[in-house]
């Protein structure tokens, strides 16, 4: 089923989400499927539960919809339940991000260059993966909705400055997508 988005402001996207019930495989298949549904529905390339309203660690990462652009992340999915960042690199690169929960504002993120990641995949299976280039950016990213936070929290401060209006506005519900989206 497709959700609608929560947008900046919303509650659930500040909230350190829980682990997932991993005895609850139904429910966590169910919102594995909703996760997809949506973010196909969104053209986005990432999307956290926190995002759909479900404060649960699983995310969900097409890369293949930047596939044109990184020819490496063809055919690059996963499915991310209870994720743990077991190492990071310490070399770092920015890049410009986006978010589907905070539509219109982009801004260079910085970010460590790779990290390793032990986690679930959609058949419960226990995973250690690395990831590195742009498939690292997404993953960060998403995991950080996990932890409540934004890439707009990651930036300078006088660049969170110069969103303030702009944040403040998808806040109050003007904000236009193509897709569904909710304020709570």
């Amino acid at each position: 089923m497709v959700r609608p988005i929560y947008l900046y402001g919303s509650e659930v996207l500040r909230e350190t989400a829980q682990p997932a019930d991993l005895e609850k495989k139904e429910e966590i298949k169910a919102l594995v499927e909703d996760l997809w549904e949506t973010l196909r529905a969104s053209d986005g390339c990432g999307l956290a539960a926190p995002q759909i309203g479900v404060s649960l660690r699983v995310v969900v990462v097409d890369g293949d919809i930047m596939s044109d652009v990184y020819p490496y992340l063809k055919d690059f999915r996963r499915t991310f339940v209870n994720p743990v960042v077991l190492g990071e690199s310490d070399r770092y690169c920015e890049y410009n991000e986006g978010c589907l929960s905070v539509p219109g504002i982009y801004a260079d993120v910085r970010r460590p260059e790779s990290l390793e990641v032990e986690y679930y995949d959609e058949n419960l299976e226990k995973k250690r993966e690395s990831f590195d280039k742009f498939a690292a950016r997404m993953v960060q990213h998403e995991f950080s909705h996990l932890d409540g936070v934004l890439f707009t929290d990651l930036l300078a401060p006088i660049r969170r400055k110069m969103l303030a209006r702009k944040l403040q506005n998808i806040a109050h519900g003007k904000a236009h997508t193509a897709y569904k989206t909710k304020l709570k």
